[in-house]
C-alpha cells in the first residue's frame, strides 16, 4: 500500500461537518463569511494509513474500552528516536486526551491554589487560562522583540527574577515557541534549564510542534543536560503534525519516579482513565506508517512559508512577518498601520474578512500582532492575503 493523501492543494469543503474552524463562526462572534486561519489544524486530508486503520476500526463496529499495547509504545518511541533522537522508555509514559489537559494536570500537581506559574508571554493563550482556572498566580517574563532583527529572546535575568521574587515551582516552557515560531537552541535551553535547577523548579515542556522545525533543530529539552530528566515533564502529540487533533490524544513523558507518581496522582484524580480508542488506533498508525506523508506535508508547509513571506514583503509592506523558525504558525506585526486595537479588529474581520488569533490574546505583549495559521492549500492562502492586501489598500487610502 502507497500513499494516496498527497494532494495538499486540494481545496476540500470542511463546513457542514462540525467543524470548529469553519462551522463557528457566528457562535464565537465572527461574521459568518470570514475566511478562517486561526485554530491550529490543517485543511488537509491525514495520512491515508491512519484513514484506513481507522476503516477498520469504525468496520469493526465495537467501540469498548480500549488500551494501548506494545505495539502502540513502539512506534511511538521509534519516531522519538529517528525524528528527535532521544530514547523514551515505557515506564516514562503517561497518555492524556490532550496537552493543555496535561497542563492543568501538572499545575495541580505540582502547585498548591495560589503559587505562582510562570511563563513566557507572548504565548499559547491555554497556558494563561489553566492556571487562572486553577486558581494559580500567572506570572510572566516576557519575551523580547529585537526591533531591528524581528527576532525574539528571553531575558535571563528577568527570568531568573522573576522565580526568585514569586517563589515558583512550576514553568510552562513552550518549544518550538507558539506564537512567536522560535525554535530555542540547546544554549538557551541549557541557561534556562540552569535556573531552574537552581531554583527547584519544575519544567512542563510543551513540544506538540516539535515536528515542524524550519531552521535549526529541535532539542528536547530533557536531553539538553543529564539532569534536566529529573525536574522535567514532557509534552508529546501527534495531533498537530499529522492533524488529528480531534481524536485528543498525547504521550508525556516524565523520566523521574516521584514526579512521575506525583502526576499520576493528579490525573487519577480528574477521574479519566482510557483514552479515546480511535486515538489511539490513529496515533500508532501515524507514528508508524506516516513518515511518508509527514515529509510531503512538512516540504508544502515550508513552500506556503515561503510564498507568504514573500507577498507580505511585496505587497504588505506596512506589515513584518516574524520569520518562523518553526511551526505552521505565523506571527505577523501590524503596527505599522498605526491602528488601535478596535480599527485593526474592524479591518481584519469585517474588511479583508478574515478571522485569525489575535496577538492580545497571547499576553499584553502581543497587543498589534496577529497569528496566522498557514497549514492550507495555497488556494486558500492566496485568497487570505489578497483579502488582506485589499484591506490594506483601502486603509492606505483613509478607508478604514
Amino acid at each position: 500500500m502507497s500513499e494516496r493523501n498527497l494532494d495538499f492543494d486540494a481545496v476540500i469543503d470542511r463546513r457542514g461537518t462540525k467543524c470548529l474552524k469553519y462551522d463557528f463562526a457566528v457562535q464565537r462572534g465572527r461574521p459568518a463569511d470570514v475566511l478562517p486561519l486561526w485554530v491550529a489544524d490543517m485543511d488537509f486530508k491525514t495520512s491515508s494509513y491512519i484513514e484506513d486503520a481507522l476503516i477498520r476500526q469504525a468496520q469493526h463496529a465495537i467501540y469498548g474500552y480500549t488500551e494501548s499495547d506494545d505495539a502502540y509504545f513502539d512506534a511511538v518511541q521509534r519516531w522519538m528516536l529517528t525524528r528527535h533522537g532521544w530514547q523514551v522508555e515505557p515506564a516514562w509514559l503517561q497518555k492524556t486526551p490532550g496537552i493543555v489537559f496535561a497542563i492543568a494536570v501538572a499545575v495541580r500537581a505540582c502547585t498548591m491554589p495560589g503559587e505562582a506559574v510562570l511563563i513566557q508571554q507572548p504565548v499559547y493563550y491555554p497556558f494563561s487560562e489553566v492556571i487562572l482556572d486553577n486558581g494559580r498566580r500567572l506570572v510572566s517574563s516576557d519575551l523580547v522583540l529585537n526591533e531591528k532583527t524581528g527576532r525574539y529572546s528571553i531575558d535571563f535575568a528577568d527570568f531568573e527574577k522573576k522565580i526568585i521574587e514569586n517563589k515558583v515551582r512550576l514553568f510552562l516552557l513552550c518549544s518550538p515557541h507558539n506564537p512567536v515560531g522560535r525554535v530555542w537552541s540547546r544554549e538557551e535551553l541549557q541557561q534556562l534549564g540552569r535556573i531552574c535547577r537552581r531554583h527547584g523548579v519544575i519544567v512542563f515542556s510543551d513540544e506538540i510542534h516539535a515536528d515542524f522545525v524550519w531552521h535549526g533543530q529541535h532539542q528536547v529539552f530533557a536531553t539538553v543536560d543529564p539532569d534536566f530528566a529529573a525536574f522535567t515533564i514532557t509534552a508529546t502529540s501527534p495531533s498537530k503534525t499529522f492533524n488529528i487533533a480531534g481524536l485528543q490524544v498525547s504521550n508525556i513523558f516524565i523520566p523521574d519516579e516521584a514526579l512521575r507518581q506525583q502526576f499520576r496522582r493528579a490525573y487519577n484524580a480528574s477521574g479519566y482513565s482510557q483514552l479515546n480508542a480511535a486515538g489511539l488506533i490513529a496515533a500508532e498508525a501515524a507514528y508508524r506508517d506516516g513518515g511518508v506523508w509527514y515529509d510531503a506535508v512538512k516540504a508544502y508547509l515550508k513552500d506556503n512559508i515561503a510564498y507568504m513571506r514573500e507577498f507580505v514583503a511585496t505587497r504588505l509592506s506596512e506589515l513584518r512577518m516574524i520569520e518562523p523558525e518553526g511551526t505552521c504558525l505565523v506571527w505577523v506585526d501590524f503596527r505599522g498601520l498605526a491602528l488601535d486595537a478596535a480599527a485593526l479588529e474592524e479591518l481584519i474581520l469585517n474588511k479583508a474578512k478574515l478571522w485569525l488569533d489575535s496577538g492580545a490574546i497571547f499576553g499584553e505583549v502581543g497587543q498589534g500582532f496577529q497569528r496566522f495559521n498557514i497549514a492550507c492549500p495555497r488556494a486558500t492562502l492566496t485568497k487570505a492575503l489578497t483579502q488582506l492586501e485589499v484591506a490594506v489598500d483601502a486603509c492606505r487610502k483613509g478607508n478604514l
